[in-house]
């Protein structure tokens, strides 16, 4: 394995306050794939159906290129 899928939602609430929710990480696309398709049907999830976003990380690298100032 050389990349994990990692599986967010989020979305801006009317009020400007976002609502993210960290799902979970997957050995492949298609399990972070089927994640999506089991979990938009679900409560917190089907109001916002496109809302679902999938990075891929590879493994033992730093994902942060720049440091806060």
């Amino acid at each position: 394995m050389k990349s994990v899928f990692v599986l967010q939602h989020s979305y801006e609430r009317p009020v400007g306050i976002d609502e993210s929710k960290f799902i979970g990480v997957y050995a492949t696309r298609a399990k972070a794939d089927a994640a999506v398709k089991r979990l938009m049907i679900q409560p917190g999830f089907r109001d916002h159906p496109d809302e679902f976003c999938i990075d891929e990380y590879e493994l033992n690298q730093d994902h942060w290129g720049e440091v806060f100032v």
